[in-house]
């Protein structure tokens, strides 16, 4: 079966043959009991971990019967939200308790969801965008929140709408955390490396900065990820994609095209921070880093 995400979803009780067949096969990887989806050529970690948690999705929704909306992470991934360090899980709120099957990646959570915050999206019921951030917001790490809600806004969530979801949540377990993520969040962030240094430099108790600083120089306007316009210090995310030609050009060529910008921004005054994947995984040393170029600037 296609569904209209693109994902190939094959359920045992669908095809004549056995579910020990089925396992043998090696172009198949199974996804939860009774469903397999094909291997496919890798994308990378993180893709093919998204790519499995989609499949894993419909593969409950077409396994399942009853009133039931996809929450949580696997909301925001059916809203195209960008996502870190996905669990795996399927995540339902549903009005009954139903008998969970041990080993199930499904995570059931039971409860009335308010018609205000029902949805659809490509035939499938999910909660609403806001009520999803909100859930996320409450539920993971705030770096793994953040990262949806700043995809979110990017997407078009509206903020009254975070707003209002969050009063009627007012009480639930995780609703201050979720408060705090909401409020920093800021569609403006263009990738979840940017959204990941921002969080890590607001756990570390920096000033806030602005996000894509506009700079007017010699060879045009460019935007900084972040930055500190009244001391001259930005902050750039730099993940491998960037440079790796996919969005034009060939990789030598991009370096180069990137070398006269970061030129013509520091000839306007500005001191570039070049932050990457490595960088966030050693988040004491990254904020001792900008707050040493903060104090320079403001001497």
């Amino acid at each position: 079966m296609v569904d209209s995400l693109g994902t190939d979803v094959l359920l045992v009780r669908d095809v004549p043959t056995t579910a020990g067949r089925l396992r043998r096969r090696r172009d198949l990887e199974r996804v939860r009991r009774g469903a397999y989806v094909e291997r496919g050529e890798s994308l990378g970690p993180a893709r093919d971990r998204r790519r499995i948690a989609l499949a894993r999705i419909h593969a409950v929704h077409r396994q399942t019967s009853g009133e039931r909306w996809f929450s949580h992470e696997s909301a925001a991934l059916l809203w195209g939200c960008d996502t870190v360090g996905l669990s795996g899980l399927t995540h339902l709120i549903q009005p009954s308790r139903p008998r969970s099957r041990g080993g199930d990646p499904v995570v059931r959570h039971h409860g009335d969801l308010p018609a205000e915050h029902r949805a659809e999206v490509s035939g499938l019921p999910v909660t609403t965008l806001a009520r999803t951030v909100v859930d996320c917001a409450a539920s993971l790490s705030p770096d793994r929140g953040i990262v949806i809600a700043d995809s979110a806004l990017r997407a078009g969530a509206d903020r009254d709408a975070l707003d209002t979801t969050l009063a009627t949540r007012s009480g639930a377990r995780g609703i201050v955390r979720a408060r705090e993520v909401i409020e920093l969040a800021d569609g403006r962030a263009q990738s979840p490396g940017e959204t990941l240094v921002r969080w890590a430099l607001h756990s570390g108790g920096l000033p806030r900065p602005d996000l894509q600083v506009e700079v007017v120089t010699r060879r045009g306007r460019f935007f900084l990820d972040l930055g500190w316009t009244a001391l001259g210090v930005a902050v750039e995310f730099d993940g491998f994609v960037k440079y790796s030609g996919a969005f034009g050009g060939t990789a030598p060529e991009v370096v180069f095209a990137e070398k006269q910008r970061q030129d013509a921004l520091e000839d306007e005054g500005w001191r570039i921070l070049r932050v990457t994947w490595d960088d966030l995984r050693a988040p004491d040393r990254l904020v001792a880093r900008v707050s040493r170029a903060l104090s320079r600037a403001s001497r």
